[in-house]
């Protein structure tokens, strides 16, 4: 037995009634070699046949499923190239993905095939958080934020200094709110929506009120979670430019630069070691630290893999947000009658309702569908190497009650 929930993996026991004095094929008997144990009588040459398939011999059972001649069974006997093992079954699939290990592919293909599946629950739970969070954004925007520090253009020196300062606090300033806005709506559609993943996976119907049932408890250990994954990031941060900025001159911003870059690398690596952390939380119920080990324990030995399959579904949702934003950036610039000249140059810029109405409505449109493709990718992601490294797709077929499979636990 393993140390992962419910099942041990396979292949880790001899087979039945091979036991340890029990010699395996290969191995001789009396230790002269494989050939000394063969018999003195041998058939004639060119005569031996393959053996038959099961249940063709003379009062055989029934063959079992996948067995003799279906399109999906092994098999002995002619074919189009002659004897030989036919081609190996296909694997079930009763929901959204094939029960076997994944291919890029094939994952980006279940987290689109869910959104077509399940369109309704889908379309609920993102596009209700959406409208929800973009109108809270836009409120805070209008209202409660400060107006952003002027750049003088023709400033030099300490002055300069001063204004870029003061401007990259005021956008920080700025961006904070939003930035926890849309920290909670991801959280709530990644809840939901790895649930209803989990459900098509199975090809069982879900509806946005069963699921949000299932996932309201797990919120607060979620954002636990993001909130304590945020909080190393900052610390991981702070350590790369403390040094730099405590030294300051030339020799300060060199070493900042250094130390920005190095903890930008270190922050990669471990989120994408604790990516599956939301999964697990979600799908196996389990604490925000359990959750943290266990996707440790699952990227171990694919951080590669895995990394590009999250840079691929990042460049993606990338590409559609500007193919989404941009157009109704500039719609919003004209319907708001503001000179997008003053813009460009100077990079501020009075915006009125109607631009924040047409730019939030783009805004809401983006994350209809970036939000499912993100949250499907990373629970698929999950399956998969749960599936290739603990037998998943066996427990996923019991689980979708496919014949031929054991139903006890």
């Amino acid at each position: 037995m393993n140390d992962t929930p419910g099942w041990a993996s396979p292949g880790s026991a001899p087979s039945e009634g091979q036991g340890a004095g029990v010699p395996r094929p290969s191995e001789p008997i009396d230790g002269s070699g494989p050939a000394a144990n063969w018999s003195p009588t041998q058939p004639p040459a060119g005569q031996w046949s393959p053996p038959s398939a099961p249940g063709t011999g003379p009062g055989a059972p029934p063959p079992a499923p996948g067995w003799g001649g279906g399109p999906q069974g092994h098999s002995w006997g002619p074919g189009p190239q002659g004897h030989g093992w036919r081609q190996p079954p296909v694997a079930a699939k009763p929901g959204v993905i094939p029960l076997r290990p994944l291919g890029v592919g094939e994952i980006l293909d279940g987290a689109v095939s869910t959104m077509r599946a399940h369109w309704r629950t889908v379309l609920g739970i993102t596009l209700a958080v959406s409208v929800i969070a973009q109108a809270a954004i836009t409120l805070v925007q209008r209202y409660l934020l400060p107006e952003p520090a002027a750049i003088d253009p023709n400033a030099t020196g300490s002055e300069a200094l001063r204004q870029s300062a003061d401007s990259a606090q005021s956008a920080l300033i700025n961006n904070v709110p939003s930035l926890l806005i849309t920290m909670i709506a991801t959280l709530i559609t990644t809840s939901v929506l790895t649930v209803v993943i989990s459900r098509s996976v199975l090809g069982r119907p879900v509806t946005l009120p069963d699921a949000w049932r299932e996932a309201r408890p797990r919120l607060p250990q979620l954002l636990g979670l993001t909130l304590l994954l945020a909080l190393i990031s900052a610390a991981i941060m702070a350590v790369g430019l403390l040094p730099g900025m405590l030294i300051g001159s030339t020799a300060g911003a060199g070493l900042v630069v250094i130390g920005l870059l190095a903890a930008f690398v270190v922050v990669i690596w471990l989120m994408v070691r604790f990516c599956l952390a939301s999964p697990a939380l979600m799908l196996e119920r389990q604490s925000i630290t359990t959750s943290m080990r266990r996707s440790d324990k699952l990227v171990k030995g694919a951080w590669w893999r895995t990394f590009g399959i999250l840079a691929l579904t990042c460049l993606l949702t990338l590409v559609v947000s500007v193919i989404i934003a941009v157009p109704f950036s500039i719609i919003a610039m004209i319907v708001d009658g503001g000179d997008m000249d003053r813009f460009l140059t100077d990079g501020a810029m009075d915006f009125g309702w109607p631009f924040l109405i047409v730019s939030g409505i783009g805004q809401v449109i983006t994350a209809t569908i970036t939000y499912p493709l993100s949250a499907g990718v990373m629970a698929l992601l999950y399956v998969d190497q749960r599936i290739r490294r603990e037998a998943l797709d066996l427990e996923l077929a019991r689980a979708a009650g496919l014949p031929g499979y054991d139903t006890r636990s």
